[in-house]
């Protein structure tokens, strides 16, 4: 596996990291948990180093299966996890809203390394920007704790360009997690100019659209009942049929190449800058495999200059989130 480097404070990790959600929550029956740790011994196997979860996951049960199955390995990886959300102390649910303060950032800390078995957390992210709390805070707070060897690196996530700027002006900021895909590119008008010109690497979160870029899902697709897709606007009936329209797009270009759709999104996304990094998900060990064969694809500029030609012309339907969701998004 290839490998890049994120942000300016050394930071190197595979071309292609892994995202862990999707091991047990979010999408459906979760997996049992010998066969998810199972799934990210393998991409360990393959060559993935970069390893991502969060304690909202679960929650915290992702923590706990990513840091069960990374033990034994500690040393070769690098385990990102995020804070941010509100929990209900006494039941330990989450709850409505956000929650960056000092303290709560420093008690999350503290509960992470226990589950993930580990001294130090490689690369920590605020969740969501929390608009009652000074990112300058929550950056001055990660700076302690990176001081206090319990932090490696400070990232954030989903957060707007201002955002970033002060944060990064207290500590520096390695990487930025966010949306980014052939299906959501908003990032390309503000955020990337704005990472390039300040060093900091880009983690693409979804980078396969949820699953829809792969082309297994059409407008007949059904989803579990417990499957945060079904309250996702572009996942809705009608607009995935208008959307099958990019799919069969992709489809044609990645047969000219030998590849699969999957192939040519990720490749896309490596193509675009030498420092992103993104963090497919998936439970089966033939995606992973798939997935992680984009890593050898190489498209050149000419290339990619087609694929955005060929794309240009389709208007994705639905929005990405929900109103629930879409709150969370405060840049």
């Amino acid at each position: 596996m290839r490998r890049r480097k994120l942000g300016n404070e050394g930071l190197e990790v595979s071309a292609i990291g892994y995202g862990c959600m999707g091991l047990n929550h979010a999408f459906g029956t979760p997996l049992e948990k010998s066969q998810a740790i199972a799934v990210i011994r393998a991409a360990h196997e393959r060559g993935v180093t970069l390893f991502d979860t969060a304690e909202v996951y679960g929650p915290f049960t992702n923590e706990e299966i990513v840091g069960e199955a990374l033990a034994p390995i500690r040393n070769e990886v690098v385990i990102a996890t995020k804070f941010g959300f509100r929990f209900d102390p006494a039941t330990g649910k989450q709850t409505d809203g956000l929650d960056s303060r000092p303290q709560h950032i420093r008690d999350v800390v503290d509960a992470s390394l226990k589950r993930l078995r580990t001294e130090v957390i490689d690369l920590l992210y605020q969740h969501r920007v929390d608009p009652a709390v000074p990112i300058e805070d929550v950056a001055g707070t990660v700076k302690e704790l990176i001081a206090e060897g319990k932090v490696r690196h400070f990232g954030l996530s989903e957060a707007g360009v201002q955002t970033i700027r002060r944060a990064h002006a207290v500590q520096p900021v390695t990487a930025l997690q966010s949306e980014y895909s052939l299906w959501w590119r908003e990032p390309e008008a503000e955020i990337l100019p704005a990472l390039e010109e300040l060093g900091i690497g880009f983690v693409p979160f979804s980078p396969l659209g949820r699953g829809f870029l792969t082309g297994a899902i059409d407008g007949n697709t059904s989803f579990a009942a417990n499957d945060f897709r079904n309250g996702l606007p572009r996942f809705a009936p009608e607009a995935r049929k208008a959307n099958l329209a990019l799919v069969e797009r992709l489809r044609d270009i990645a047969a000219q190449r030998g590849a699969t759709p999957a192939q040519i999104a990720l490749a896309w996304l490596l193509g675009r800058k030498p420092w992103i990094v993104p963090i497919p998900g998936t439970t089966k060990l033939a995606r992973l495999e798939e997935n992680l064969g984009a890593a050898q694809l190489d498209l050149s500029a000419a290339e990619i200059a087609r694929i955005d030609e060929a794309l240009a012309a389709i208007e994705v339907q639905g929005d990405r989130y929900g109103e629930a969701m879409q709150k969370y998004i405060n840049r």
